[in-house]
């Protein structure tokens, strides 16, 4: 089927004003930052691959093994009551959702596949991959944001919804931000939908640590992608060699914090926005939030925005749990 698109930005104009917009928002703060958003051009999802193998980033493979070791309760749980749209939100390859899609397909379960990505590219390839590899499963992708992809269904698509959201992608946001964005993926879900959504869990402050500041220096080199951007994208003239990345964890709030650190007192200049920036010596640009929960913190959230939870699947370690959301 032809991709659904409903995000078009043909000559990339209106993703650079915006990147610009949010830069200069940014860094026109007393306290500097950069949104995380920005990290995935080409160089820094590739990157973010490297990382994914990195020995210490034990995030990936603690999902793997959920869905790997628990295929069988969890396409039984989504797919026990009939039909159902399995969306997919930030589907890119879709690696770890074909174990389920394989599974499902084994049990006999009757889906379809709608995966969704703000990239056309990730998902034209992603369909056709899907088709040599699992030409049995139905796909539609969705080329968007996620909530223009959700209502795009409601319109569209009356039957039953399963929601994923896999990785550790909640944590990116605040507690508030957290809050708001799932009573946002409620509201497009009825009863008897379900939401399954990674959360990486607390625990061991170093374990934590060293998955974001790993020694081969992968990370740092996904952190400074961001200024590297700005110097391409925008006409900055950032001297990345002149900040570094620097990683930080909170084990009371829970919350890994990265930053890009200015080695000296400098100034930056940025064309596209025609505006100079000052830097003062070990000054710092927060660029990303990685927030750990318990389990009792994913039930308070879940109850909050109206979810119950259903089931959780740990890995062997409790590292990282895929937690199945109900909508009574």
């Amino acid at each position: 089927m032809p991709l659904v698109e409903l995000h078009k930005e043909p000559d990339g104009s209106d993703n650079k004003a915006a990147f610009a917009k949010d830069v200069n928002e940014g860094l026109s703060k007393k306290a500097k930052s950069l949104s995380s958003r920005y990290f995935y051009d080409s160089r820094g999802s590739q990157l973010f691959q490297d990382i994914m193998a990195l020995p210490e980033y034990y995030l990936t493979r603690c999902e793997f093994e959920v869905l790997t070791d628990q295929k069988e309760a969890i396409a039984t749980h989504v797919g026990a009551e009939g039909f159902f749209h399995l969306i997919d939100l930030g589907a890119g390859d879709a690696l770890k959702t074909k174990i389920l899609l394989r599974e499902l397909s084994e049990q006999q379960r009757s889906f379809d596949y709608v995966p969704v990505d703000i990239s056309g590219h990730a998902m034209q390839q992603l369909t056709q991959r899907l088709r040599q590899e699992l030409p049995q499963v139905q796909v539609q992708a969705v080329v968007g944001e996620y909530f223009k992809a959700l209502e795009w269904l409601q319109e569209n698509k009356s039957e039953r919804k399963v929601v994923l959201f896999l990785g550790s992608n909640i944590g990116n946001f605040n507690p508030d931000e957290s809050l708001a964005f799932l009573k946002v993926i409620r509201s497009y879900l009825g009863s008897g939908d379900k939401l399954l959504m990674g959360m990486d869990l607390r625990k061991e402050p170093k374990t934590i640590l060293r998955a974001y500041d790993d020694a081969s220096g992968v990370t740092a080199a996904f952190n400074l992608n961001l200024l590297r951007r700005i110097n391409e994208e925008l006409g900055g003239n950032f001297d990345l060699q002149q900040f570094s990345h620097y990683a930080s964890y909170d084990p009371q709030a829970g919350a890994m914090r990265s930053y890009l650190l200015s080695r000296r007192k400098q100034e930056v200049h940025i064309e596209a926005l025609n505006k100079k920036f000052t830097f003062g010596a070990w000054e710092a640009i927060h660029t990303e939030n990685s927030h750990k929960y318990s389990l009792e913190q994913a039930r308070e959230l879940g109850q909050a925005t109206n979810f119950s939870i259903e089931s959780v699947f740990l890995d062997k370690n409790e590292y990282f749990a895929d937690i199945l959301f109900a909508v009574d």
